[in-house]
């Protein structure tokens, strides 16, 4: 059954429910403890065997997750989570940074609250910045680390795509060789645009549709650099069903079909490509861009709205953002009401 991310979301409004999150200091006692140890669910095979810790990352008492959409990290290997602020929360921060060990290092960026999206990190000369889709406002935003605003950019008016700012509403991006940077409107016109480091428009190089060559919701975008000779842009063709294969200049090269349901992003370990899937699991693929292996694979799921007590230890519900933090580690956040970030920590 389709997933209606939109849909889902309007209905889950009415809802208040309330987190069942264990606090720091419990969470850190049964890291402790061999009998929760024991009791943990492990998933995956071979040399891609996970222990799964749901519900690793928690916030500070005076805010409450709302959906966790983004996952980045910074050179120093804090990780930073992009949600949209849960019901009764007394802070409307919706970054929030963690350390390695999951400790609550700050947060920010209340002026994304309801909105925040997609998140990524660039290091840019000695400075790095977090580059932030708010779906709500309807723009990208480039900030320091501490959350101060470079440049925002809204909607493409020169693009000559949109007959109003309405119909554009920007996901996720992705960042070229030279800097340059990838917008997908994934929740708008599913239009693909290239902009300058900047933030100046260059020019729109994917269009919607369900053809070779067009998306329909470009949810995510990573470029491929394992052949440093030739980068690919990948792009989430989250309604299309399909991982597409462009050149940087938008021409069609291929398509990744096997496995994929309905991907949300793209995250890369060297000749590993790392894609949560919105329809309940997430996936591994290997250099020949087939699964390695499907982790925690909870489909059909129908407990977006549920109690935390009606989830499934070891299953996802829905995978939105993922990302190594490590050369082996794996933080999963999920498109779900009262949030949930799961660390996957590989075993051997």
């Amino acid at each position: 059954m389709e997933i209606s991310r939109r849909n889902l979301l309007t209905g889950a409004m009415g809802l208040t429910i309330a987190p069942m999150l264990p606090s720091q200091s419990s969470a850190a006692q049964s890291n402790n403890s061999t009998s929760a140890i024991m009791k943990r669910p492990i998933i995956g095979s071979g040399e891609h065997t996970y222990e799964v810790f749901h519900d690793w990352l928690v916030p500070p008492k005076n805010l409450n997750w709302g959906d966790t959409h983004g996952v980045t990290t910074d050179s120093k290997g804090n990780i930073y989570i992009a949600h949209t602020v849960g019901s009764g929360s007394i802070s409307k921060d919706t970054i929030c940074v963690f350390d390695q060990s999951g400790r609550f290092v700050k947060s920010f960026g209340s002026e994304f609250a309801g909105g925040a999206h997609g998140l990524d990190l660039r290091k840019e000369g000695s400075s790095e910045y977090l580059y932030i889709c708010d779906v709500n406002r309807r723009i990208v935003a480039k900030t320091d680390l501490n959350g101060r605003v470079e440049w925002e950019i809204d909607y493409p008016k020169e693009s000559g795509k949109y007959a109003s700012r309405d119909q554009w509403n920007p996901t996720n991006i992705a960042f070229a060789p030279n800097g340059d940077i990838f917008i997908g409107d994934g929740y708008g016109s599913s239009y693909v645009h290239r902009y300058t480091a900047e933030g100046k428009y260059v020019s729109t190089i994917i269009g919607p549709g369900s053809d070779k060559g067009q998306v329909s919701c470009p949810h995510g975008l990573w470029v491929d650099q394992r052949d440093k000779k030739n980068p690919k842009l990948l792009v989430a063709d989250r309604s299309n069903n399909r991982i597409q294969q462009f050149t940087l200049d938008g021409i069609h090269l291929g398509f990744i079909t096997e496995g994929v349901r309905k991907p949300c992003h793209i995250h890369f370990n060297h000749g590993l490509m790392l894609v949560p899937d919105l329809d309940s699991v997430v996936t591994i693929y290997g250099a020949d861009n087939k699964p390695v292996v499907h982790l925690g694979d909870g489909h059909p799921s129908s407990l977006r709205g549920a109690p935390r007590k009606d989830y499934i230890p070891g299953k996802f519900i829905h995978p939105h953002g993922a990302a190594w933090i490590n050369q082996r580690d794996i933080v999963v956040a999920e498109w779900v009401p009262t949030g949930r970030v799961t660390l996957l920590r590989r075993v051997g």
